[in-house]
C-alpha cells in the first residue's frame, strides 16, 4: 500500500435525523470512478440533534448516530461488498465525529485519543470542536492521524468571532488517550463474533477516557501527526446581510465559467480563503481548489425538492433556490496540514505529499439547509518522522513545532465546568421544549397537586 485512502465528509445535520437510504445513495458521490472502498471514513457532523438531546448526550444521541452508521453500511455494499466498523464516536455538545475503518483492517488501529472544546457562550458546546487522533499501522510504520469536526460562530458580520473561535479551539483542543476498556468495548459493539452487523440499538458512544491515569496530553499541532480539519466553519462571502433584491445576482447552475451567474464570480469574496492567506485563521492548513457551488443557505423550497425523484434525476437542479436573508457561502469545508519540510522528496520519492483526489459538494438533503461536502485524500503510507536537531532548528518556525497558541493550562477545569452547565441547559430544554419533557412536567405537577389534595383532606378530617 503506497497510500491510505481517507474519505472525509462534513455535514451540518440541521438538528434533524437523516433519511439513511437517501444519505447512503449520495455518500460516495465524491469517489472517482471506478469506485473503490476507502480504508478510512470520517463523518464530521454539526448540529447533530436538538439542543436538549445534544447537551444531555449518551442514549439521547443513539437514534441520530445509528442512522449514519446504517447509511455507511448501505453505501458500502456496492463497493465490492465492503464492510466498515465504527471504531469510535465522540460528541461535544452539538458537534460529533464518527470514524469508520474497513472491517478486515480494524487490527491496524493501534491506539486512540480524543479531544473536545466548546467555544459557545460560557464555553458551551453549541459551537466547538471534537477530535480523534489515532495510530494506524501500515507495515512497520504507524501513521499518526488527527481528525477534527468543528462548528464556528454564524452570521456574516461575525468574522472576528470566527477567528477567535479558531484560536480557542487550538488552545483548548487537548487530546487524551482513550482507555483500553473503552477501545475494546467500542470494537466489540461493531465487530460481533459471528461477523454480522451490531444491533442497531447498541450504544454508539463508548465509555469516556480514564483521565486520572493519563500519562500525557497533546494539542492539535504535533510534529508527527497528519491533521484534517473539517466542519461548518461558517465563513461567508460578505460581512453584511443581503440588501433587498440582492438574490437576483446570486449563483445559478451553468457550465459556462464566464457567465455572470457562475458561482466562481462569488468565490473571491470568500472570507476563509482571505483570512487564511493573511495568517489570521487555520494556520498552516491548506485546501484543495473549490470547484462546487456554495453549500449554504438553501431555502425551504429547495429542501422540499431534495430527495425526490426529480432531484435524483438532476441533483444540481435547474435552479438554486437560495434563502434570501443570507448570502450564499462556502460554509462547509475540509482542510489539511501538508507534510512537513523535513519529510524530504529524496527520502520519500514515491509519496512525498498528500494528494487530494476529489473535493466535492454532495446533493442537498431535505433535512438541512447545508449541502454535505466530501473529500478523498491519499495519505502517504509512511509515518512522519520526528525532526532531528538540525532539521528542528532549520524549521523551527513550522507550525508543527511552533503552534500559534499555547494550550490553556486550565482546559480540563473549563471543560468540566462547561459540562455541568450543558447538562443543566439540556435538562431545562428537555423539560420545556420536548414532548417527553413536558409530559414529565405535567405528571409531576399532577402528582404534586394530587398529593397536596390528599394531605389537605386528611388534615381536615
Amino acid at each position: 500500500m503506497s497510500a491510505l485512502k481517507t474519505y472525509i465528509v462534513t455535514f451540518n445535520c440541521g438538528r434533524e435525523p437523516i433519511n439513511a437510504p437517501v444519505f447512503a445513495t449520495h455518500l460516495f458521490s465524491a469517489l472517482p470512478k471506478p469506485q473503490t472502498a476507502p480504508e478510512i471514513i470520517v463523518l464530521c457532523l454539526q448540529e447533530l440533534a436538538p439542543l436538549a438531546y445534544s447537551f444531555l448526550g449518551g442514549s439521547y444521541l443513539v437514534p441520530y448516530l445509528s442512522l449514519f452508521r446504517h447509511a455507511v453500511t448501505i453505501a458500502a455494499e456496492p463497493l465490492d461488498n465492503a464492510s466498515y466498523v465504527n471504531i469510535i464516536t465522540r460528541n461535544l455538545g452539538m458537534t460529533a465525529i464518527m470514524v469508520f475503518v474497513l472491517r478486515d483492517q480494524t487490527a491496524q488501529v493501534r491506539w486512540l485519543e480524543s479531544a473536545g472544546v466548546g467555544v459557545g457562550m460560557h464555553d458551551l458546546g453549541n459551537k466547538g470542536a471534537v477530535g480523534i487522533r489515532m495510530g494506524y499501522s501500515i507495515g512497520e510504520d504507524t501513521l499518526d492521524m488527527t481528525f477534527v469536526s468543528a462548528h464556528l460562530a454564524p452570521m456574516e458580520d461575525a468574522l472576528e468571532r470566527r477567528n477567535e473561535d479558531w484560536a480557542n479551539i487550538v488552545r483548548g483542543l487537548v487530546f487524551v488517550p482513550v482507555s483500553p476498556t473503552a477501545v475494546r468495548k467500542t470494537t466489540a459493539q461493531r465487530l460481533p463474533q459471528d461477523g454480522s452487523n451490531a444491533n442497531e440499538t447498541d450504544p454508539l458512544l463508548p465509555a469516556g477516557p480514564e483521565e486520572d491515569s493519563i500519562p500525557h496530553v497533546s494539542g492539535l499541532y504535533t510534529p508527527t501527526s497528519h491533521i484534517f480539519f473539517a466542519g461548518d466553519l461558517n465563513y461567508r462571502t460578505s460581512s453584511a446581510k443581503p440588501v433587498e433584491n440582492a438574490y437576483l445576482t446570486w449563483p445559478q447552475p451553468t457550465k459556462d465559467p464566464k457567465a455572470p451567474e457562475h458561482y466562481s464570480h462569488l468565490l473571491p469574496y470568500d472570507q476563509l480563503t482571505r483570512e487564511r492567506q493573511a495568517g489570521r485563521t487555520l494556520y498552516g492548513l491548506q485546501e484543495a481548489p473549490i470547484d462546487f457551488p456554495p453549500t449554504y443557505k438553501y431555502s425551504d423550497k429547495a429542501r422540499a425538492v431534495a430527495g425526490t425523484k426529480q432531484a435524483d434525476k438532476n441533483p444540481e437542479g435547474e435552479t438554486w433556490d437560495w434563502a434570501k436573508h443570507r448570502y450564499p457561502s462556502w460554509c462547509d469545508r475540509i482542510l489539511y496540514l501538508p507534510l512537513p519540510p523535513w519529510m524530504t522528496i529524496a527520502s520519500h520519492a514515491m509519496s512525498s505529499k498528500l494528494h487530494t483526489q476529489s473535493y466535492k459538494a454532495l446533493p442537498l438533503m431535505a433535512t438541512s439547509d447545508h449541502r454535505p461536502v466530501a473529500c478523498l485524500i491519499n495519505v502517504p503510507a509512511e509515518a512522519i518522522p520526528e525532526p532531528d536537531k538540525g532539521e528542528e532548528e532549520e524549521n523551527k518556525k513550522d507550525v508543527r513545532l511552533l503552534p500559534p497558541f499555547d494550550l490553556d493550562p486550565h482546559w480540563r477545569e473549563r471543560r468540566e465546568t462547561a459540562r455541568i452547565k450543558e447538562v443543566s441547559v439540556g435538562l431545562a430544554c428537555y423539560l420545556g421544549l420536548t414532548w417527553e419533557g413536558r409530559g414529565i412536567l405535567i405528571a409531576v405537577v399532577v402528582g404534586a397537586l394530587g398529593g397536596w389534595a390528599v394531605m389537605r383532606s386528611l388534615l381536615e378530617w
